[in-house]
């Protein structure tokens, strides 16, 4: 009888101990899931505002292009004018 008793506890030791690795294991597991989601929900936001700084950025380049281009567009009509008039000039 103490023997069987003694191997009873044993095995109720045995599936305590079971459980609570379980329940270690299924906590370890949510906790990874949190930060998982936490980390995804970071990087989005920081995709986000990369976006919007890389938009801003490029419209401001855009300006600034379309500005030297029709700068360089007068200059270069301005040019042909004067040389069209010294052409004429120097035909009469």
């Amino acid at each position: 009888m103490k023997y069987q008793l003694s191997l009873a506890l044993l095995a109720l030791a045995s599936f305590a101990y079971a459980q609570d690795a379980a329940t270690d294991v299924k906590d370890a597991a949510k906790d990874t899931a949190h930060a998982t989601k936490k980390a995804a929900k970071k990087t989005g936001h920081a995709t986000a505002k990369a976006a919007d700084k890389t938009e801003d950025t490029t419209e401001g380049a855009a300006k600034k292009t379309g500005h030297a281009v029709k700068k360089g567009a007068k200059k270069t009509g301005h040019a042909v004018k004067k040389g069209a008039e010294k052409t004429e000039d120097t035909v009469k």
